[in-house]
């Protein structure tokens, strides 16, 4: 049997070798050709539509409209969500804001006073959370309803503020309205001296978001 040289053997094994590395060269090459083609908008990095709209309405539903930043208390009139609550209800937080912190208790505010355009964000985003419109207004009025509109509650933060105020607040007329919301407190001058009245389970049981 005649054999094929070495050279020929080893000549026949490299060629397919080559031809592969330079069919991947030129795949390598029209890839970037392609991608450096492509409009800037199709960068993952890049801003879409839903995101820009989504900070539109953070921008325009501000602090101006109610939002309120970490560290907020009862005597920061330059945020509106303080500043915009009715006279007598803020007179009645920083009285008892004043005590509490002589004990060593904070009272910082989660929320305030609220445009009708950021209640009824809130309205909508609370109805995509807890599935209905029904479900939804156990925890967040209408606009028409809520008392954050008129500014006539306030949401206080953290727990320590809030157990002092579900014992001392009676005192100063500052009341929690709701039981599955502890935080939720509204002005009651008749419970100076006596008590506050009785809470309900929750909003849907208020005769006043009824309307």
């Amino acid at each position: 049997m005649t054999g094929t040289p070495p050279s020929a053997r080893s000549a026949g094994r490299r060629f397919p070798w080559l031809l592969g590395v330079g069919l991947l060269v030129v795949i390598t090459a029209i890839t970037a050709a392609l991608v450096s083609q492509l409009p800037k908008s199709a960068s993952p990095s890049a801003v879409s539509p839903l995101n820009s709209l989504r900070t539109e309405q953070r921008g325009a539903l501000g602090e101006a409209d109610g939002a309120v930043p970490d560290r907020v208390t009862v005597f920061d009139d330059a945020i509106p969500a303080v500043a915009n609550l009715d006279p007598e209800l803020l007179k009645a937080l920083r009285r008892a804001a004043t005590d509490a912190a002589d004990e060593g208790v904070d009272v910082y505010v989660n929320s305030g006073w609220r445009s009708a355009d950021y209640q009824n964000r809130l309205l909508r985003d609370a109805v995509a959370e807890y599935g209905s419109a029904e479900e939804a207004v156990r925890w967040v009025a209408t606009p028409e309803t809520s008392p954050h509109v008129s500014g006539d509650a306030v949401d206080i933060g953290r727990s320590d503020a809030t157990a002092w105020l579900s014992e001392h607040g009676a005192a100063y007329g500052l009341c929690q309205i709701y039981r599955n919301e502890p935080w939720h407190y509204e002005l009651r001058p008749e419970a100076v001296g006596h008590d506050c009245p009785r809470t309900y389970a929750d909003p849907t049981q208020d005769p006043r978001m009824q309307q």
